[in-house]
């Protein structure tokens, strides 16, 4: 099981953005979707998007609109680009490979984004 690695979190403004990085060797060929969680210190985890085999993506209404899945398959890469962010959107995030067709699904260690006011 070859875990995700997450990358690309900072600290920013509010209305700024940032680019999380997911690479997941060979989640492709592996059939896996992937998934991006964030959880705010001492909260719930929460679901933020699913990028499918696909190329179909889906947001929590919290930030669809402002952020946006994108995957470099030549890569093994999942992006997740974070525009217009909001002092909410302060958490860990988390990617994970999953889905019922995923041959080794895994998460990730995280990465933390800080938004500031």
């Amino acid at each position: 099981q070859v875990q995700p690695v997450e990358s690309g979190g900072g600290s920013v403004q509010a209305g700024g953005s940032l680019r999380l990085s997911c690479t997941a060797p060979g989640f492709t060929s592996k059939r896996c979707a992937v998934r991006w969680t964030r959880q705010p210190a001492g909260k719930a985890l929460e679901w933020v998007s699913d990028i499918w085999a696909t190329g179909i993506t889906t947001y929590d209404d919290s930030v669809r609109g402002r952020f946006t899945s994108s995957k470099a398959t030549a890569e093994d890469t999942v992006y997740l680009q974070m525009n217009s962010l909001k002092p909410g959107d302060t958490a860990m995030y988390f990617c994970e490979t999953f889905g019922t067709d995923c041959t080794s699904p895994a998460s990730g260690r995280g990465t933390q984004v800080t938004v500031s006011s």
